[in-house]
């Protein structure tokens, strides 16, 4: 098997600012066009083929994800993460001068591929940079900077729409990223390297497949219609890729997925809980914006205004909780926690109505941010907290895959559940979703006890 020595530990602060720049520009283009999509149609001609801007994107960042972080784990992360980081800069530039929506596509699925490697290896570097009894306290700026980046996207998107050209949206990329760069580049710890086994193409391969086929019927079951013969073919096709997947990575010498993980009950306990959290979140974070401006009438910026109270909760509480689980007996308690209030949150949401008072909504937010925040992060640190440091890419991979995943299913199957009528449907939708957050929460209550 590879391994790599662990390295010293480098001074935290510069390292996590760089890690953090990464992770905003990378939740950020997640979110940033979508207030730029109808003129950019309008730019280059695509109306028909616009939903792929955002999908290409989500499929590149998706379907690489495992792959990335057993790489990391075998070649080093640090040289990989200054790869990936770099790429997306170059990806950046390419979308802000695309002259045709085809251009626009591939530098976006580029983009999303560079933009995954980011993402997997800054959370699996926090196990390099400080020690395991601190990493939930860092893994929370993360998920804080998700938070805003969810918020702060569409907003920045609107601007550099109307203020200057849709392309600013991806060209201020550049200069931040040439920042985030610098920084990693000298501060980042570098691993030893020992190349001693073959990557795992087939592994790889079998699960970006999967990750595509899921990602498409999550993205295109609404507007192709869910028993079409295109999205059945694609579900048969998941199903088949997903069984192949345990006898191959059984027998590859440095699988890309160890089985180990999927043997191990923290790791899979946290993908599921990762899962069901991103599915909640954000199916909050993309759709209550919506509803502040279709049903109250407020503007694309108040409507951000408004989602204040649940970005404060998110951030304090994403805070809070990497503190609490300094101490590992408090990971399932701190868990459990958060999935309890996602719950109560989602109950709250599904009472909106027309005429809902604006200081409900602020309590409703509030609720629903404490519970969104306490989450992802804690679930990611209690993965990489149960492995060997060999491992940790390969868990931080499993559970951000997960993630990646539930974040797709929750939007489309929300978005589904909408309709036309986002007065009328919402409480609904939020209805529909929350017994999968339940059980969620039940399997949180089957997480190990650490002392």
């Amino acid at each position: 098997m590879t391994t790599l020595d662990v390295p010293a530990r480098p001074a935290v602060r510069p390292a996590m600012t760089a890690l953090v720049l990464a992770v905003l520009l990378a939740a950020l283009d997640q979110t940033i066009v979508s207030t730029a999509l109808p003129r950019i149609a309008g730019d280059l001609g695509g109306f028909r083929d616009i939903a792929w801007i955002t999908a290409s994107y989500l499929l590149a960042s998706t379907a690489a994800t495992p792959l990335w972080g057993k790489l990391g784990d075998m070649l080093g992360r640090k040289r990989l993460y200054l790869a990936a980081t770099t790429a997306f800069l170059v990806a950046s530039a390419l979308c802000g001068l695309a002259q045709d929506l085809p251009q626009l596509i591939a530098a976006r699925a580029l983009q999303g591929l560079a933009g995954g490697g980011m993402i997997v290896l800054t959370f699996a570097l926090v196990g390099d940079i400080v020690a395991p009894e601190d990493r939930g306290r860092y893994q929370g700026r993360f998920g804080s900077v998700y938070g805003v980046a969810s918020i702060a996207g569409p907003l920045l998107g609107g601007l550099f729409t109307d203020e200057l050209s849709w392309r600013w949206a991806f060209l201020v990329n550049v200069p931040v990223g040439l920042v985030a760069v610098a920084i990693a580049a000298r501060h980042l710890p570098a691993a030893v390297r020992r190349p001693a086994a073959r990557i795992d193409y087939l592994g790889a391969g079998l699960l970006a497949a999967t990750a595509t086929a899921l990602i498409l019927i999550t993205t295109f079951g609404e507007r192709w219609g869910w028993a079409s013969p295109g999205i059945l073919g694609l579900a048969v096709a998941a199903v088949v890729l997903i069984a192949l997947v345990i006898p191959v990575e059984r027998r590859a010498v440095a699988p890309v997925l160890p089985l180990s993980m999927l043997t191990s009950r923290t790791v899979v306990i946290a993908s599921v809980v990762g899962f069901a959290a991103n599915v909640a979140m954000f199916s909050v974070l993309v759709y209550l914006p919506t509803y502040l401006q279709v049903v109250d009438g407020v503007s694309a910026t108040l409507s951000g205004v408004h989602m204040l109270p649940l970005v404060i909760g998110l951030v304090v509480s994403q805070s809070l909780a990497g503190r609490w689980i300094a101490n590992p007996a408090h990971v399932r308690v701190v868990l459990v926690s958060g999935m309890v209030l996602n719950v109560a949150g989602l109950v709250l949401l599904s009472t909106l109505a027309p005429g809902t008072a604006q200081f409900v909504l602020v309590l409703y937010f509030l609720v629903t941010g404490v519970g969104v925040g306490m989450v992802p992060m804690v679930a990611l640190t209690a993965a990489q907290n149960a492995v060997p440091a060999t491992d940790i890419g390969a868990a931080s991979a499993v559970v951000t895959f997960a993630r990646s995943i539930g974040a797709a299913f929750g939007v489309a199957v929300f978005g589904t559940l909408l309709g036309g009528d986002v007065a009328g449907n919402i409480g609904g939708a939020f209805r529909w979703i929350t017994p999968l957050v339940v059980l969620g929460t039940l399997l949180a209550l089957l997480l190990p006890r650490r002392r």
